[in-house]
């Protein structure tokens, strides 16, 4: 198994987490709201211990953030779409900008490959897709895009299987 990419020190000055990481991570991300008494109740550690983790895996920008997961659906945006965008040679910044003044444009990627960036979309609704691709592509430093439509998300973002398996190999060792 390869080394984990990170490039933060995990708990022994090495790339990653270990199992206190991990089940601390998993707890966060299954009890977003809960306190960190009760987590060192839970996890059988001192409060200091889990607190000094949290901040180090914050400061290590392991954890981002504790904020709402948010269903666009839910807020009257029920299609997604993925857009692969060609850019002019030097528009990458403008282009940035531009997308990110795009409330619909909910992530935006640099990739390698058929096209210069990807950027998932939300829309009310089919004909509402291409008012917000028109938005997105009415830009000049964008030259061609094309979009394909989510028809549905069999496996959702997921992040606590991959904790587990780093914890896994964090203890396991190289």
């Amino acid at each position: 198994m390869p080394p984990p990419s990170s490039s933060s020190p995990g708990p022994s000055g090495s790339s990653g987490i270990d199992q206190l990481d991990g089940r601390l991570i998993v707890l966060l991300a299954r009890e977003p709201r809960i306190g960190v008494l009760e987590a060192s109740r839970r996890l059988g550690v001192a409060r200091g211990t889990v607190q000094a983790r949290m901040d180090r895996l914050q400061s290590n920008g392991v954890i981002r953030g504790f904020g709402p997961d948010v269903d666009p659906a839910a807020l009257g945006y029920p299609v997604t779409a993925f857009a692969t965008l060609e850019i002019k040679q030097g528009q990458g910044t403008e282009v940035r900008a531009h997308l990110a003044g795009v409330p619909e444009v909910l992530e935006l990627h640099t990739t390698t490959g058929h096209g210069d960036m990807l950027c998932r979309l939300v829309a009310r609704s089919n004909a509402d897709l291409q008012r917000v691709i028109d938005r997105v592509v009415g830009f000049d430093g964008i030259v061609r895009a094309s979009t394909a439509i989510v028809m549905e998300n069999p496996v959702p973002l997921r992040i606590i299987p991959l904790v587990e398996q780093a914890a896994a190999w964090e203890d396991s060792g190289p």
